[in-house]
């Protein structure tokens, strides 16, 4: 083939350090349009991001030559500086280690989008450790709840 063609969609989540809260309405909504704007940069694609103040939800397009892990270092990274630079009061702001990364097919994209988009009403009701767990479960992954949070 002349071409590459991927759909490689990525659910990520990851978290403040701590899970404290540092991500007042305000600074998510310049934060949001600054991740997608990186993404571009970088030739991924946010397809819908939203979170609460304490962490956040992505889904993800990946191009053919960026990995997950790549991707989530530098979406990671640079929105971390530009709090720093943007926010000089969040000077102690910082993602925990670590992400959660649930591939999607095409057919949940838009339940993917709706379950993001409602971020702030579906915590209203469930903590981020109880809403992780049930994304680790669902997802059949191996975890030891000891080593989870960091």
């Amino acid at each position: 083939m002349a071409n590459t063609y991927i759909n490689i969609l990525v659910h990520a989540v990851f978290t403040t350090k701590n899970r404290e809260s540092w991500l007042s309405s305000l600074l998510r909504e310049r934060l949001y349009t600054y991740i997608c704007g990186m993404a571009r940069g970088i030739g991924l694609k946010v397809l819908c991001i939203g979170g609460t103040d304490n962490h956040i939800h992505i889904l993800l397009s990946l191009n053919s030559t960026t990995s997950i892990a790549k991707a989530i270092q530098l979406i990671k990274g640079g929105s971390s500086k530009w709090i720093h630079e943007t926010f000089p009061e969040q000077k102690l702001f910082s993602w925990q280690e670590g992400y959660g990364a649930f591939s999607i097919g095409i057919s949940n994209v838009d339940e993917t989008r709706q379950y993001i988009e409602n971020q702030e009403k579906h915590h209203s009701k469930e903590s981020f450790c109880d809403e992780y767990l049930k994304f680790l479960r669902k997802n059949n992954i191996d975890f030891d709840e000891k080593y989870l949070w960091g």
